[in-house]
């Protein structure tokens, strides 16, 4: 999975060479606070006698960073890494928290930055394609057991806007914002009918989101 992600990241910094690589190079690191949900499921009675019907993700503190190059001056090609430390909750009639859980983000992306190259003042929109990793969660049973959740990977998408602002010219400060919905899962409905199309079941699609609020350093060569 991540060779795939990371070949797609590469074929993405070359789009546009060898020009892109004449233009400026950009290197963030970012920190701030995601708000996180989850998804519903059937319920489900526990050995505490409470049933639970969903399963969330914490908000947290969260950190990543950006490597990007200019194809043109406005048009930027690269890639992103995000990670949130999180808890994973399940909840009902009770909620439960389980243990520590990291959400791991990575994305190819497309941004375009207004302005000059060497404008001060860039506010920028990006929009990206990759995938989304959970982590393996341990946590203690009713009876004293230690278990652990299995390791989730899958596709999302992300969407981010914001503004850099560069005080010198080779260093700056960014601050956005930044959404990723994940793909988790398609419940059935039920039946459809149509006296053209037939007869065929109704999926609802479920997605975890992710609201980023982020700033960071910036660094362009």
């Amino acid at each position: 999975m991540w060779n795939r992600v990371i070949a797609m990241a590469a074929l993405m910094l070359m789009v546009g060479a060898p020009s892109a690589f004449a233009q400026r190079v950009e290197v963030s690191g970012l920190f701030g606070w995601t708000l996180s949900d989850g998804v519903s499921g059937d319920p489900v009675l526990a050995g505490d006698g409470n049933i639970y019907d969903a399963v969330d993700i914490t908000d947290s503190a969260s950190w990543g960073f950006a490597v990007g190059v200019n194809a043109t001056d406005n048009v930027e090609v690269g890639f992103l890494f995000g990670q949130q430390m999180s808890t994973l909750e399940v909840t009902g009639t009770n909620t439960a928290e389980l243990g520590d859980l990291k959400v791991n983000t990575y994305h190819p992306y497309v941004a375009y930055n207004g302005g000059d190259i060497d404008a001060r003042v860039r506010p920028y929109f990006l929009v990206g394609f990759g995938a989304t990793n959970y982590g393996s969660v341990s946590f203690t049973g009713l009876g004293g057991q230690q278990r652990e959740t299995g390791s989730e990977t899958q596709f999302s998408g992300t969407l981010g806007a914001g503004v850099k602002v560069f005080p010198a010219p080779n260093v700056g400060v960014r601050f956005g914002l930044q959404w990723t919905p994940t793909y988790i899962k398609t419940d059935s409905e039920g039946w459809w009918c149509d006296p053209y199309w037939g007869c065929y079941v109704v999926g609802d699609a479920q997605y975890a989101n992710q609201f980023q609020f982020n700033g960071g350093v910036t660094f362009r060569f």
